[in-house]
């Protein structure tokens, strides 16, 4: 049950058979928050109802903020709670535990139509527009995660980039997550150099299947961490100067025109709430040495936010844009939608290391700039409006503990 591997057309994706070890079926629909709704069903109902009349989700899962309260503005999928369809894509099935398996979802409206901002669809309809250009998009995701004790303390001291040694308090949880992901196609795993911190790289798929693949990876290790009393944190910042990442390695075949990387640079800063969708992405932005903001190229240099990496057929574009907090979906569909104007208005990058902007250094920047994106639809425009500044606004009514300390400096 191992992926396919390399570029794939959305035609090429082929349903997989529900195993015969299947008792129960989780369906699951990513949210605009980089998690799942999830519904659990057992395998008969969903072999004898779901798998040709869908399964009921109610329309607030994309209007909602992380602490699951409706974010009012967002009318259209409020109004009278009503029920969407979830339909399952069997391209997807995963076993998560004994007997347990994940079906990621499609969601659609009551009449048939697609439900244009959910994340998933939206990563469609950009995979549709640049395979009408003629272009397969092969995509890597690698995300970086932080393990913490009950006490909230990483369960390494410090750094263990690259390390044996200094990992053997992670090694239990390690060796079950070996297993349990082993279905993913995981390409490596390391540990990387904030303290507690390990970083998980996917093999390269067809965008969707990678997009897919790397919430269900979260999922698993969420769950797997949780069984040994341990927390993961893909939290973009766990202090300053630390970053938490989603890097994404794409290409396209046949190879990408230079204009994909010059409209993805273009494009970058208006999609800054893409990359970084909550207060504590900006804290990596702004203070994470690996998280550059300077928007620039280089071959083969981390230090820029767009590294190309490899060589031959291996040869990619590596975008270090995003946090480990942000959307995969829909950060693979906002490169993908740059990058496929820039192709279309035949832009030319600029030479290697040239700075041509940064991305926005706040959220209301970020916000700002949202609305002068010209890549993305209006209609997904203005929901990351609104569940943006819900972010913001929950944000300032909150009492933190940094605002008690400074106060407490002002005495």
């Amino acid at each position: 049950m191992v992926r396919p591997l390399g570029p794939r057309p959305l035609a090429a994706r082929k349903a997989l058979p529900l195993p015969d070890d299947a008792t129960r079926v989780l369906l699951l629909a990513p949210d605009p928050h980089a998690r799942f709704a999830a519904v659990e069903l057992s395998r008969e109902f969903v072999v004898e109802e779901v798998l040709d009349g869908g399964y009921g989700l109610c329309t607030y899962v994309f209007a909602w903020d992380p602490e699951r309260e409706p974010v009012q503005s967002l009318t259209r999928y409020l109004g009278g709670y009503g029920d969407l369809r979830m339909r399952p894509d069997l391209a997807t099935v995963t076993p998560v535990e004994d007997g347990v398996y994940a079906v990621v979802c499609d969601v659609e409206w009551p009449g048939g139509e697609p439900v244009h901002v959910a994340p998933r669809q939206v990563l469609i309809d950009e995979l549709r527009a640049i395979e009408a250009l003629g272009f397969v998009p092969s995509v890597g995701i690698e995300h970086e995660v932080t393990f913490l004790d009950a006490e909230g303390a990483p369960l390494t001291a410090h750094g263990v980039d690259y390390a044996v040694g200094g990992t053997e308090r992670l090694r239990p949880l390690l060796r079950d997550l070996r297993a349990k992901l082993a279905p993913l196609g995981v390409e490596s795993a390391r540990g990387e150099c904030h303290p507690g911190q390990y970083e998980i790289v996917l093999r390269h798929r067809d965008a969707l299947a990678a997009c897919d693949d790397a919430m269900l990876q979260q999922l698993i290790v969420r769950a797997t961490a949780a069984e040994h009393g341990v927390t993961a944190s893909y939290l973009a910042a766990p202090q300053p100067g630390q970053g938490n990442s989603c890097h994404v390695h794409l290409s396209l075949s046949p190879s990408a025109p230079e204009g994909f990387l010059a409209g993805v640079l273009r494009a970058a800063r208006a999609l800054t709430a893409v990359w970084a969708p909550t207060w504590n992405s900006y804290v990596r932005l702004r203070t994470g040495p690996f998280s550059p903001r300077s928007l620039r190229w280089g071959v083969d240099d981390r230090t820029a936010s767009v590294r190309v990496a490899g060589t031959g057929a291996g040869q990619r574009l590596e975008f270090r844009f995003a946090g480990a907090d942000a959307q995969p979906h829909l950060v693979v569909a906002a490169l993908l939608a740059a990058g496929r104007a820039g192709i279309e208005a035949g832009l030319t990058p600029p030479p290697e290391g040239e700075e041509v902007g940064t991305l926005c250094a706040t959220p209301w920047e970020a916000l700002a700039a949202l609305g002068e994106s010209k890549v993305l639809g209006a209609e997904l425009v203005g929901q990351l409006t609104a569940l943006l500044q819900a972010e913001l606004d929950a944000g300032c009514d909150t009492v933190t503990d940094w605002q008690r300390r400074r106060g407490a400096l002002r005495a």
